[in-house]
Parts: structure tokens; C-alpha cells; sequence
């Protein structure tokens, strides 16, 4: 029924470690699969546990999917739509003031991407939206029909480290005159002008990157959220979180070894085996970074 695989799980777990009457927090629970397997260890069966989780994702969609996954732990888990940005003060409001645990994964799911509706992909066409909280904030297509060709630009080339990032801005310009963008196949036809196919790799994949995280801002929300994610962890906890771009993994690093209160639980990150990538193509990109509060 769920068929959602939960990227670097068994990483995951060894790290966490989670045991049972532990607390942890899932800042991006997604479909709920890591979110499972740390519940069946924090609330087993053959005794009763005060094991609890955290939920919390801004996409509506998925967090309704995880809700049907993890009915059965019943009042171990507490779901929360929002970003994980906001996490503090859902996490005091219920009871997760001190954690032992914290994960993010900070990959978009393969619901995104094969769900035409949401706008993420070049390969199905759809409305140009790419948010995770479709309930709130710019979409895609606002981005390319109003910002200017400087703003485009840097996007490209910070988020999508594009190298025609400024051409392909001049000619979203260019088109947007004649007629604005409404679909992902409109903007991904307006890059192939610009960069003709050659290869396996599409030529609007970076675009398309960068649109995504400048539409849900996500290098704004981890930087912000990272502090207070330290904050809810008691002495002895660990947070654990998994990117998939060399400028969220920057960020990530920079934090944890700045922070005279974490030690470093891995040297260098830890990176899907042969098998992972096999068997989920999707994960060949993940990273994995763990950190202890001391």
C-alpha cells in the first residue's frame, strides 16, 4: 500500500539509536517511513512504552499518507502540517520540550515528482507550481512571470549552479513578453532553446532545482530551523539529517562544527551502499550527517 522508501534507513536507525520510552521529532516525515521504523523501536509490543514522535511536514498530501501508515501507534505520534522551520513551538505545545532524537530529510519524495499536479517535474506536464504547502506562498510560475532577469539569474546560478543561468533568464524574459508561463512544459521547452538536449541529463533539470528551492525557500527554512532543532535536544541526543545538494550539505556541516555544544558522531558524511542505489535510484545523491549534544 505505501511505497515509499525511506532513503539511508538502516543509517538512520544505528545512529539514532532509538530504544524504547525515548522522544524523537521527524521534522520532515514525508510518508512516514523512517518515521515507522523509529516508532516500532521507541513503542514495541511486548511491553508498554511511553515512546513518542514528533510528525511534522508542510506538504498536506503526504502528511496525510503518514497519518494512515502510523494509525496503529495511536497516541505515540503527534501529527503537526507545517514546516519544520516552526518546530519550537510545536514542539513545546506537545510535550517534546527535551528530545532524544532528531531527523530531517531534506529530499523531495518521489510523490512530487511523479504527481503531475504539483508541478515539480519536466517530465509530466502540469501546472508550474512546485510548493510543498500548496495552501500558502509563490508558486513556480509567479517566480518566472515576475522577477526580473538579475533575480533569475542568481537562482539559477546559486541554487542551480547553471552555467547559462543568465541566458536562460533573458530568454524566460523574452517569452514571458508574448506569453506567461502556466505550465512546466512552457519552461522547460524556453531552456531547451537555450540549451538543446544532449545526453541523459534533461537540460532544464538544474532550473527546475533551483525553481524548487527558491519557490520553498529551502535553504532559508534549514538555516533558521537548525538552531532551535539543537535547542529541543537533551545532552546525549542526536540529530540526524540527510541532504541531497552540495549547498544544503554545506550549510548543514558548517553548523553542526560551529556548535561548541555538538560533537560530531560522523567524520565525513555517510552516503548510500551499491545495493541502496540499486534498489532506489533516487537515493544516490543522499548524504547523511550526525551530530551528539554534549
Amino acid at each position: 500500500m505505501f511505497n515509499h522508501i525511506p532513503v539511508l534507513l538502516n543509517e538512520v536507525l544505528e545512529y539514532l539509536d532509538p530504544e524504547p520510552n525515548r522522544s524523537f521529532i521527524d521534522g520532515t516525515v514525508g510518508q512516514g517511513g523512517h518515521a515507522e521504523a523509529i516508532l516500532q523501536r521507541v513503542t514495541p509490543v511486548v511491553r508498554q512504552s511511553s515512546g513518542r514522535l514528533l510528525a511534522i511536514d508542510r506538504d498536506a498530501a503526504n502528511l496525510a499518507i503518514a497519518k494512515q501508515r502510523l494509525a496503529g501507534f495511536g497516541d505515540a505520534v503527534v501529527f503537526i502540517h507545517d514546516s519544520y522551520a516552526h518546530v519550537k513551538r510545536h514542539a513545546l505545545a506537545n510535550g517534546f520540550a527535551r528530545v532524544d532524537g532528531i531527523l530531517l530529510d531534506l529530499g523531495f519524495s518521489s510523490a512530487h515528482v511523479d504527481d503531475p499536479g504539483r508541478g515539480f517535474s519536466f517530465q509530466h506536464n502540469g501546472p508550474l507550481d512546485m510548493r510543498y504547502n500548496q495552501s500558502r506562498g509563490e508558486t513556480a510560475a509567479d517566480i518566472v512571470n515576475a522577477w526580473s532577469e538579475d533575480e533569475l539569474a542568481r537562482v539559477f546560478r546559486q541554487y542551480g549552479e547553471e552555467p547559462k543561468a543568465r541566458e536562460i533568464a533573458q530568454a524566460i524574459i523574452a517569452r514571458r513578453k508574448e506569453r506567461l508561463f502556466e505550465q512546466t512544459q512552457d519552461l522547460s521547452e524556453c531552456v531547451q532553446k537555450v540549451i538543446p538536449r544532449r545526453g541523459k541529463i534533461h537540460p532544464a533539470t538544474r532550473v527546475f532545482q533551483a525553481l524548487r528551492m527558491a519557490v520553498n525557500d529551502e535553504l532559508g527554512e534549514l538555516s533558521r530551523a537548525l538552531p532551535d532543532l539543537i535547542d529541543l535536544l537533551q545532552p546525549g541526543g542526536r540529530i540526524a539529517v540527510i541532504s541531497f545538494h552540495s549547498l544544503e550539505d554545506r550549510v548543514i556541516k558548517t553548523f553542526l562544527k560551529e556548535r561548541r555544544d555538538l560533537s560530531m558522531v560522523t567524520r565525513r558524511p555517510i552516503v548510500p551502499t551499491r545495493e541502496e542505489i540499486t534498489r532506489n535510484p533516487r537515493s544516490r545523491s543522499a548524504k547523511l550527517r550526525v551530530a551528539q549534544k554534549v
